[in-house]
């Protein structure tokens, strides 16, 4: 138990120097450090999951996306998220593409921002919905993109979109 606390307090020092590096960049590079970011965490995302297993199944890929970032030591929890008024996890948009609303709670970039005193929804935050697209980009074999709907001290909501 030791062991775990000690990694996980390297690791969120790690990110809280991320976190005071985007805070830097941002204002000198503008709205490219969010495009530079996204494309880093999109290569990244694709690197990790070069030997994942492949699926077209939504629900396959979510899963397979967390076995990557467990795999590679990552912090950062996430599930399908239903509302009472929606049948089935995963809907359709009128012109065929898939949408899966995601619940993030512990998020290691959301804790750093936080805990540096930095907004949410920048660089940091772009990085890390880069990874996501990225990986199941790789696992499914299509674009996908990540919309943030509410970002939270506690969860953070985003909207996933798979191009079918």
């Amino acid at each position: 138990m030791d062991e775990i606390l000690k990694k996980r307090r390297t690791l969120q020092e790690t990110m809280n120097f991320m976190a005071a590096l985007s805070a830097g960049i941002e204002p000198i590079l503008g709205r490219g450090a969010n495009s530079m970011t996204m494309s880093a965490g999109r290569k990244l995302g694709r690197s990790f999951s070069a030997k994942a297993k492949r699926t077209e199944d939504l629900m396959q890929a979510i899963d397979e996306v967390r076995n990557i970032l467990e795999a590679n030591n990552c912090l950062w929890g996430f599930e399908p998220f239903k509302p009472k008024s929606q049948g089935e996890f995963v809907t359709y948009t009128p012109e065929g593409d898939a949408q899966l609303l995601l619940v993030f709670r512990d998020c290691m970039i959301r804790q750093a921002l936080l805990r540096f005193g930095h907004p949410q929804q920048g660089s940091l935050c772009n990085m890390m919905y880069g990874f996501f697209a990225g990986a199941l980009e790789a696992i499914m074999g299509k674009k996908a993109t990540l919309e943030i709907k509410h970002a939270g001290e506690n969860s953070c909501l985003k909207l996933l979109t798979v191009k079918m």
